[in-house]
């Protein structure tokens, strides 16, 4: 039941953003550098592009995305997988689609879910999801969360709340999912795996304003 009712609530916060943004013209499309040139060497990670198959991009829908794997070669510890999905309008009908929807259908599980508080440097806390999941015999562990105008937030029915808050207010529709993923071996290994992601975040972060408008 509870499914169901969110399920209702985030079709009709769409569809009244839809409603909303089909009938004001004149949309404002924030600028910004295209993730392509979002940076290559953070601290001590340095990523390689893989590139999305065109499949999942035809899925993905009309927006800018980056999936790159950073090593921290100095230390060698596992990697970390960077996503970033970016949609300068959504009013179009192209909009976030939510990993815990996505994952499933790349043939990973969710075995546990939680929220996590993000804290980094110079930025209030913020909540995110943080799932185990499993394919077969592996393991990762992914922390996600949608950013929207300075706004992080875990819920995407908040995000859907705002998407229509923001187009009324602002008369922008942009937003951003970003994914983090990093393996797992033993169970031993979740604290540290925690901590591998939210130190990547810290490097990462203060990039993402010129990628993810404010």
């Amino acid at each position: 039941m509870k499914a169901h009712w969110r399920f209702a609530v985030a079709v009709a916060l769409l569809s009244a953003a839809a409603l909303f943004l089909h009938a004001r013209s004149g949309e404002v499309i924030a600028q910004r550098e295209p993730l392509a040139s979002f940076p290559t060497t953070l601290g001590r990670w340095t990523g390689t592009d893989v590139p999305i198959a065109p499949d999942a991009l035809e899925v993905l829908g009309s927006g800018d995305f980056l999936l790159r794997v950073y090593q921290n070669a100095p230390v060698q510890q596992p990697y970390v997988d960077l996503f970033i999905a970016y949609f300068a309008s959504q009013r179009t009908g192209d909009t976030i689609h939510s990993p815990k929807h996505c994952l499933p259908g790349a043939g990973w599980f969710p075995i546990s879910s939680s929220r996590v508080t993000i804290s980094l440097p110079g930025q209030s806390p913020y909540p995110a999801n943080r799932y185990v999941i499993a394919k077969g015999d592996d393991r990762q562990l992914v922390l996600y969360w949608y950013l929207a105008h300075n706004r992080a937030i875990a819920s995407e029915y908040w995000a859907k709340f705002y998407l229509v808050a923001d187009a009324i207010r602002m008369n922008r529709s942009d937003g951003a999912l970003i994914r983090l993923t990093t393996p797992l071996g033993s169970g031993k290994e979740m604290q540290s795996a925690e901590k591998r992601l939210l130190s990547f975040a810290a490097d990462a972060a203060p990039y993402f304003d010129r990628y993810i408008p404010r």
